[in-house]
């Protein structure tokens, strides 16, 4: 998928500007080059960035626009202020923060290397909504509206992280056996299951890419 093939998907799900577009066709060659210099996407899968990496971390949006207004509403208003924890390379924060140029966003890694290159990335794209941070979860010292996270770690491992530092919601990419994952998170972190649900990411994007994927709601 090339970005004209990418624009096509993206400009008729979402309202974008010329400079959000210019930001999202600039983003692969961002990636191409700090991907050289410091590995934060596999090499397989630079090739894919579009569909493998921004319309999967963009799927969090439609995932809102579709079942939870109000929160899109509050990123497309500036009223979110995000978290996006184990970001790696920038995902899903980077696109989100192009899409929601109004909202900040803390991208949030332990691994040093990761946050070089989300760094880079943001400050390549122009974006003045992105702070990036190299810390744990534990140690961040506020609160957050929401979180948002990509296959970062089981559900029952992610959320003792992130208890009690959000007060509207976790939004999480993940995928795998969604039902089970949930049950034991539920279980062991003494969350309701009326407050999880998930939504096939496939209901909006075709391809094998997104066979499985969900995104994953946890209300607080």
């Amino acid at each position: 998928m090339d970005f004209e093939d990418f624009k096509a998907i993206a400009a008729k799900a979402f309202p974008l500007t010329e400079t959000q577009l210019g930001q999202f066709q600039a983003m692969d060659g961002l990636y191409e080059e700090w991907n050289a210099k410091i590995n934060v996407i596999s090499r397989k899968d630079i090739g894919g960035l579009y569909p493998r990496h921004v319309l999967h971390s963009l799927s969090i949006a439609r995932y809102m626009q579709e079942e939870w207004p109000d929160a899109y509403a509050d990123f497309s208003s500036g009223k979110a202020d995000v978290l996006d924890l184990g970001t790696g390379g920038g995902f899903p924060g980077l696109p989100l923060a192009v899409l929601f140029p109004e909202s900040r966003f803390t991208l949030c890694d332990s691994v040093g290397k990761k946050t070089i290159v989300a760094s880079a990335v943001a400050q390549g794209l122009g974006l003045t909504n992105v702070e990036v941070v190299n810390a744990r979860a534990e140690s961040l010292p506020r609160k957050f509206g929401y979180v948002v996270s990509r296959a970062v770690a089981s559900l029952d491992e992610f959320y003792p992280w992130v208890k009690g530092k959000f007060t509207s919601g976790i939004l999480c990419l993940k995928g795998g056996d969604i039902i089970a994952e949930s049950a034991l998170m539920c279980r062991r972190c003494r969350v309701s299951p009326s407050k999880v649900s998930a939504w096939k990411v496939s209901s909006w994007l075709d391809g094998p890419d997104y066979d499985g994927k969900y995104v994953v709601r946890i209300l607080p």
